[in-house]
């Protein structure tokens, strides 16, 4: 093969505008998700475990009481890649989020690269969260009298005894068994379970405020002005779950009109929320002995209010599924898009006769997320999700770019503003938070790429539907 003919297939550009009946009987999704079921799918993919476990987390160990620092941070970035996000799902209401868009600007490998890489990204982020319900779960036993042994309570190196957290495990698992009941039954529970979780966190802050004591915050910077860059890089994969909701357009009744709104009004509840729970939590408690686990129940019962310690340990529990159930159905759903592409094998796409979801990546991702959250650490994990993310946030930002000079006539439902100035923000954000994360995460992530490639070369790229269909490369470059 040519330099030229390996040139145009890895180029080769997924169409802009697809007909939706070219999808097979087998492989189509319902579609029952309306604006604000969408945009609650989108905060519930935002709101957890961020504030309930991270934000505890990173303020111990990393940042002090400047992890609010390290949230806006985080939020500014991702304000400038939801942008791009609003307008690109205004235009390519299709099923993979980050994946489709970089198949449709800059040719399938790129495409390739981001969807491998989110497969791995969202099914830690999903790992994640439920060891963070997992440490509210102990916390709730604990205060009832119930003590388990200390194996199954965490993964190993995160405390004496030690050796696998089971719950994470099991509420991975239980996850998957909801997303298996169709996109309908996922839709009403997400709603209803992100009611809950607002109303716990709009409860942490009404009565918290009332127990801040500013001493706390001082010192400010305990750990230096750079480790808030440290903690933003940590702490980013709670400010993202709407590209996860992406991933759910073909789904949607209306996504050209509805998908654009519910990022950005997901977004922003998120981080009015994020900034006044931060705040709350490093002035109840000094930053030293904020739990790494349990942040807001362990600085309630500090304050004499256990009642409402155990309130939100409930609240936490209940609230954080949602955070899971949003990251599984966005793995899933670039799995399957990836799959009726041609790029990993079309028994993946297959969907549920009746429910219409792809139950087989379903169970797939349940299982891998389950093995994740029970054998390794919460810092740990969080810091492989980062990385991935925000390399996709990177390719979002230069396809949106792209694809207003080669499609500038296109229709779009939003226009992001001052373009391209807000994509390159975005950019150079994602470049340096990732510049900020260990060496170790680099190495785990370049291993998972390596991975990917030799698939991509000895399999998906002469898989790929586009593979019979594409023009050749000269024509395919002007297309």
């Amino acid at each position: 093969m040519s330099i030229a003919e390996l040139r145009g297939q890895i180029l080769r550009r997924k169409p802009l505008i697809e007909v939706e009946d070219d999808t097979a009987e087998d492989q189509k999704l319902s579609k029952h998700l309306g604006l604000w079921q969408l945009t609650a799918i989108g905060v519930g993919g935002i709101i957890g475990a961020g504030i309930f476990a991270l934000a505890g987390s990173v303020a111990n160990k990393t940042t002090g009481p400047a992890v609010l620092v390290s949230f806006l941070i985080a939020g500014v970035a991702s304000a400038c890649a939801a942008l791009c996000y609003a307008e690109f799902t205004g235009m390519v209401p299709k099923a993979g989020s980050a994946y489709t868009y970089g198949y449709v600007s800059l040719g399938e490998l790129a495409g390739w690269f981001i969807g491998w890489d989110l497969l791995l990204e969202y099914v830690a982020v999903a790992a994640v969260v439920a060891i963070g319900v997992s440490g509210y779960f102990n916390f709730l036993l604990d205060q009832i009298g119930i003590t388990l042994p200390h194996w199954m309570l965490g993964a190993s190196g995160t405390g004496d005894g030690h050796v696998v957290d089971v719950f994470a495990m099991l509420f991975c698992l239980g996850t998957a068994w909801v997303l298996s009941r169709g996109i309908r039954s996922v839709g009403r529970f997400e709603t209803f379970f992100v009611a809950i979780k607002v109303a716990i966190v709009l409860l942490i802050i009404a009565l918290g405020v009332f127990h801040i004591n500013s001493a706390n915050y001082s010192p400010y910077f305990p750990y230096g002005t750079g480790a808030v860059w440290t903690g933003a890089a940590t702490v980013f994969f709670a400010v993202f779950g709407y590209d996860a909701m992406s991933t759910a357009a073909e789904e949607s009744t209306e996504a050209r009109k509805h998908l654009p709104k519910a990022i950005l009004y997901s977004l922003a509840i998120a981080m009015v929320l994020y900034v006044l729970a931060t705040l709350v939590l490093t002035g109840m408690q000094k930053y030293t002995e904020i739990s790494p686990t349990s942040g807001f129940s362990t600085a309630f019962k500090s304050v004499g209010l256990p009642g409402v310690a155990n309130i939100i340990a409930i609240g936490a529990i209940v609230g954080i599924a949602t955070v899971v159930l949003t990251f599984m159905l966005g793995v899933t759903r670039v799995w399957y898009a990836m799959s009726r592409d041609g790029l990993l094998p079309a028994w993946f796409a297959k969907t549920h006769p009746v429910r219409k979801v792809p139950t087989r990546v379903t169970w797939i991702v349940g299982i891998g997320s389950a093995v994740l959250a029970g054998l390794l650490p919460i810092n740990t994990v969080a810091e492989l999700t980062n990385i991935g993310i925000l390399m996709a946030f990177i390719v979002v930002s230069i396809s949106v770019i792209v694809l207003r000079y080669r499609r500038p006539d296109e229709h779009r439902e939003f226009r992001l503003p001052l373009m391209p100035v807000v994509p390159i923000v975005g950019i150079g954000f994602s470049i340096y938070l990732i510049w900020s994360l260990p060496w170790e995460t680099w190495v785990r992530f370049v291993s998972w790429l390596v991975v990917g490639l030799v698939i991509y070369f000895g399999y998906s790229r002469t898989h790929s539907k586009l593979a019979q269909t594409a023009p050749p490369p000269a024509v395919a470059e002007t297309a």
